[in-house]
């Protein structure tokens, strides 16, 4: 089993056996995880949205999904997300984590539900928030002009330089709607060049704590004659 610890805002993470990796920050998951993801990624498309569509790339231990969860309940908005994940942890390591006690009792029960959940089968988990996640290896995906939002959440490119390479921003970019957003926390040179490589308009934004910038990428409107 992976190792489980607790961040410096209370909430828990994971230190991945095969990877090496921690799936957030040691200096707050939750903290980091509303910062890159919801503030500076669904916030972005959010304003006038009458309803909203979010990929996640590396659903991970559920935190992401239970944060946008939190929002589109709270402000009434349908969000329709995937999540795409190719080594889920175990319904036995979620359970071990602490995110029900220090999210809103609203929400907190529908964390295990999600991890508990059939793959690749769609779950109306509340009134406005309809959820999916597939098992699937990321350069198989082959959506396009589907989403309003990315959250880039593989693992750092040490770890895994393939996921930050053209081939799978590309994929991540035809999966986006005109406008839409991908954030992620990797701020490096090379993977911002990647981005901006296969068309994305690329911005650097204040990291979260323990971390001086993360990486916004927007997909430009087409030029229409």
């Amino acid at each position: 089993m992976s190792k489980i610890f607790e961040t410096q805002d209370g909430s828990h993470s994971i230190i991945s056996d095969s990877f090496g990796e921690s799936y957030h920050s040691k200096y707050g998951a939750i903290q980091e995880s509303t910062h890159v993801f919801i503030h500076s990624g669904l916030f972005h498309r959010i304003q006038g949205a009458k309803q909203l569509s979010v990929l996640e790339i590396g659903f991970g231990t559920g935190l992401n999904a239970l944060l946008t969860l939190q929002e589109a309940n709270k402000r009434q908005l349908p969000v329709y997300y995937e999540a795409v994940e190719a080594y889920p942890i175990s319904v036995e390591e979620a359970k071990q984590l602490n995110y029900p006690d220090l999210i809103e009792e609203q929400v907190a029960g529908t964390f295990l539900q999600m991890h508990e959940m059939a793959w690749n089968e769609p779950q109306q988990i509340t009134p406005y928030f309809s959820f999916l996640k597939k098992q699937s290896r990321f350069e198989q995906l082959r959506y396009q002009n589907a989403f309003d939002v990315i959250y880039f959440d593989a693992f750092a490119p040490n770890a895994q330089p393939e996921l930050w390479e053209e081939e799978i921003l590309q994929i991540m970019y035809n999966a986006l709607k005109e406008n839409g957003v991908l954030t992620t926390y990797c701020a490096k040179g090379v993977v911002k060049r990647c981005l901006k490589g296969v068309g994305f308009i690329v911005e650097s934004l204040k990291g979260p704590p323990g971390k001086r910038e993360m990486t916004r990428a927007v997909k430009p409107p087409s030029v229409r004659s």
